[in-house]
């Protein structure tokens, strides 16, 4: 007993702080360590030194522990004491400001059919209620989603919202902060489809500005105002890697706000627009390339021989069949508008040149036809007025010895249908050689001109010139046009709230 007397007289004398709260302030006890006059006084100091460095160290740690739950609880308990989930924060006085902004995960995709697209974001929203000012040892109460449903929170809902969810896995994906001056930071995970209304007479040059819109459901400006809360500027978040489009670029997005009056008050509405850009490679390979190659395909019918009916007959119907395929299946991937797009003037032209082939080789086997039946009509007339010239001379042949006999009945008539027979031959075989003069004359007469069946007709001479230069003017108008155009819908921004 004696022992620990002295110790504590001991380390009483070398460290005067010890006795009165060296469990507070341990380290003021080591400033007099060096005062310690001899080794006893050491060593004393040293072991009642950390006996309650070790004890007062643990012992405080785990009372705090138990403190500070029970300051929590009591905090918690105190908040939800008499709170009344039902009445909005500063019911009956000042307007509640709610103060939003949305970090996009997941754009995409976009639907042209259907005309809305789908998104995968975190919906943050920040209010201040008074009655949950709190005083304590901590600044945020960071709580789980069951604290959410014993206070108020907005009616916050998408408008333009055709189907919402709110992810529930593996627990409801829910975000909720208290900070000591009230203000309460409610996060929530949605995948949102929402309606995209989109004019399409630029399809597929065409860009998009897609809405979001939201607001309270029951209550007016009167009583709820919306805000973004990091300004115009930086209140939607969408990273460049959250893109998931395959037809579109997301080339930006603007934030506005406006009102809207109903028969049940005046609501404010914040909207944000997500403006795309349509990528125009898919339609250039599956449309527009082969549009201008079945165009060029049908132009090459302008050099075949106008003699070789079946191959150009082949030609044209072809490549109509082949428009009016491409036609019909650029047209899945629209909504039935009933107004015309770039891409349906584009076909249109390119089937109205290849219809047009299909016409020209018609016209040109027409004209030449009808001159060839022309020629034919002159050769036969020509023909029948030197056989009448003939029968009214004398008729005479010159035999082997010299004696002039006329020719009989049957000689006559076999010369008549020789010289008739010439029209059913091909327009490259020769009559029989003539005995005489004048059954060449006769002959020759009978025989069309070989330019009228085998040349080439002037219609193909001009389209062949015609037809390309006219379709690259068409071209080179039709690109620059739409190319060089600004087809990106504007929003209506309005004035911010």
């Amino acid at each position: 007993m004696s022992v620990l007397v002295s110790m504590a007289t001991l380390s009483s004398a070398c460290c005067p702080t010890f006795t009165h709260g060296c469990t507070v302030d341990l380290c003021a006890c080591e400033m007099h360590f060096q005062s310690c006059s001899n080794l006893l006084e050491c060593i004393s100091f040293v072991h009642i030194y950390f006996s309650y460095s070790v004890s007062g160290v643990w012992g405080n740690q785990n009372g705090d522990t138990s403190i500070y739950l029970d300051n929590i609880t009591r905090i918690l308990d105190r908040l939800l004491d008499g709170y009344d989930n039902r009445l909005r924060p500063g019911f009956g006085g000042p307007v509640t400001e709610v103060k939003t902004d949305i970090f996009v995960t997941s754009f995409g995709p976009v639907s042209d059919v259907e005309m809305e697209y789908t998104m995968d974001v975190f919906f943050r929203q920040t209010w201040i209620d008074e009655r949950l000012k709190f005083e304590g040892p901590i600044e945020i109460l960071r709580l789980n989603n069951l604290m959410v449903s014993k206070i108020w929170t907005p009616d916050t809902f998408f408008r333009n919202g055709k189907r919402s969810i709110s992810h529930n896995m593996t627990t409801p994906n829910k975000l909720f902060r208290i900070m000591q001056n009230g203000t309460i930071l409610y996060t929530m995970r949605l995948t949102i489809n929402a309606e995209c209304p989109m004019r399409l007479m630029n399809f597929p040059m065409d860009g998009h500005a897609c809405p979001l819109k939201f607001g309270s459901y029951a209550y007016p400006m009167s009583e709820i105002v919306y805000t973004w809360k990091k300004g115009p500027q930086s209140s939607v978040e969408v990273p460049q890697e959250s893109s998931s489009l395959l037809q579109y670029d997301l080339i930006g997005q603007t934030v506005s706000s406006e009102r809207l009056k109903s028969n049940t008050g005046e609501y404010v509405i914040m909207t944000v627009h997500f403006h795309l850009q349509r990528k125009m490679g898919f339609f250039l390979i599956q449309t527009y390339i082969p549009c201008i190659m079945t165009v060029i395909l049908a132009q090459v019918s302008f050099w075949i021989n106008k003699e070789s009916v079946p191959a150009r007959t082949v030609f044209g119907i072809t490549t109509v069949l082949t428009m009016t395929t491409l036609s019909i299946s650029a047209r899945h991937s629209l909504p039935k508008v009933s107004y015309a797009t770039a891409m349906d003037w584009f076909i249109a032209v390119c089937f109205a040149f290849v219809f047009s082939a299909l016409i020209e080789f018609a016209a040109v086997n027409y004209f030449s036809t009808l001159q060839a039946n022309r020629e034919l009509k002159k050769a036969a007339a020509t023909k029948a007025a030197q056989e009448a010239a003939a029968a009214a001379q004398p008729a005479a042949a010159t035999g082997i010895d010299g004696d002039i006999s006329s020719l009989d009945a049957s000689s006559v008539l076999k010369k008549r249908m020789n010289s008739a027979s010439l029209f059913d031959r091909p327009a490259k075989t020769f009559p029989n050689p003539p005995v005489n003069a004048q059954a060449f004359l006769q002959q020759g007469s009978a025989v069309p001109d070989n330019n009228v069946l085998t040349g080439t007709s002037i219609i193909d001479k001009y389209s062949r010139i015609l037809f390309p230069l006219s379709f690259g003017a068409f071209n080179l108008v039709y690109w620059i046009v739409y190319l060089t155009k600004d087809t990106m819908e504007m929003s209506r921004c309005s004035t911010d709230i």
